[in-house]
């Protein structure tokens, strides 16, 4: 636990989603991929030092609305995140959020954020963390299914991480895949745009799902997934949203973050509670094995969790440094008599 700074100011530096966009630019997208990649993996090797617990989360008919938090006994972050598919066709974000980073030992906010673009960035850097555990050696070809928001961080990051060399596109809705094919030209990967499921996945060694509907929908079926691939199923985040046929899971060696979490949320869910998987910690540290042979399936059943947050907002707050990339924010009350609140207001009269 940190100690107390005698000479604390009460400012809490505060990136907006232009400054986070700068930083982004500023240190660059592969190396600040990596950079939260690094990070993360860093977490998870200390995963037993977390506190831990499936996010808090306020289900609609249209959406969700969850707090992620968690603390390493220093500090404490969580984010405030918002699921909402309907919001694409009015024109609005899916996903929107932000997060707060504090000291353990003052219980003072440290850094406030943006987190619709970090959460992006830090989910991308995840995924690809994980296929650098578990994706076949060599893995150069990414099956992209579903072009929304996230397919060009998730394609970067691989390239970044792993190096991906080609990503093959597919979406039910054309026009997000010539988005993401538009913006990931020039950006060293090669793109193949699909017209199908099927036709995206011909030569990947990599499938990543990730759709938009809050539904159980069937995006792979058995038939479509052969041996020797790794999976990473990102689109299934809340109860009664997956994206996998059933059979699959029974093929594949399933790989989690946080099992309370993601047997209620992610692709298990339609799993008996006593479905054996690994966490991918153990994996990390050693403690449990990966990939083990070359036609096995590996299955990365990924939901999000806190503590990538919380690296994520770690790595912000470390390289917002000595940079212009953020504002002080007067959120903290300062009296100079730490008991005479009522008179700090009745003098600013």
């Amino acid at each position: 636990m940190t100690n107390p700074n005698p000479s604390h100011k009460a400012l809490v530096p505060f990136v907006s989603v232009a400054n986070m966009m700068n930083l982004v630019h500023h240190i660059g997208l592969e190396p600040m991929l990596r950079g939260l990649a690094d990070e993360i993996e860093r977490d998870f090797r200390r995963w037993e030092l977390f506190d831990k617990t499936p996010r808090v989360a306020s289900h609609s008919d249209v959406g969700v609305i969850e707090l992620m938090p968690t603390s390493d006994g220093e500090a404490y972050g969580f984010k405030y995140v918002n699921g909402h598919p309907k919001n694409t066709s009015e024109g609005l974000q899916t996903v929107t959020a932000f997060g707060l980073l504090a000291d353990v030992y003052t219980g003072y906010p440290t850094l406030l954020t943006e987190m619709t673009l970090l959460t992006a960035l830090r989910t991308a850097a995840s995924s690809a963390m994980a296929a650098k555990f578990l994706a076949p050696k060599g893995a150069t070809t990414m099956a992209m299914i579903g072009n929304g928001a996230q397919s060009e961080f998730q394609t970067m990051a691989m390239k970044a991480i792993i190096g991906l060399e080609t990503v093959r596109l597919y979406d039910v809705d054309s026009a997000a895949t010539e988005k993401a094919a538009r913006n990931l030209h020039g950006m060293g990967v090669n793109v193949v745009s699909c017209t199908s499921a099927e036709e995206s996945m011909e030569g990947a060694q990599i499938i990543t799902t990730c759709t938009a509907d809050k539904q159980c929908a069937t995006i792979l079926t058995d038939n479509m997934v052969g041996a020797g691939v790794h999976i990473n199923a990102i689109g299934g985040d809340c109860p009664g949203k997956t994206e996998l046929a059933p059979a699959i899971l029974h093929r594949s060696d399933i790989f989690v973050e946080f099992p309370p979490q993601t047997r209620v949320e992610g692709e298990i869910q339609q799993l008996a509670e006593d479905h054996p998987v690994t966490e991918l910690w153990q994996v990390i540290n050693g403690s449990a094995k990966g990939r083990v042979s070359d036609k096995q399936i590996t299955l990365f059943d990924s939901v999000g969790f806190a503590i990538e947050d919380f690296s994520a907002l770690r790595y912000v707050k470390e390289h917002i440094k000595n940079t212009p990339f953020f504002q002080e924010l007067d959120m903290l009350a300062d009296p100079d008599d730490p008991r005479d609140l009522f008179g700090m207001l009745k003098r600013s009269k």
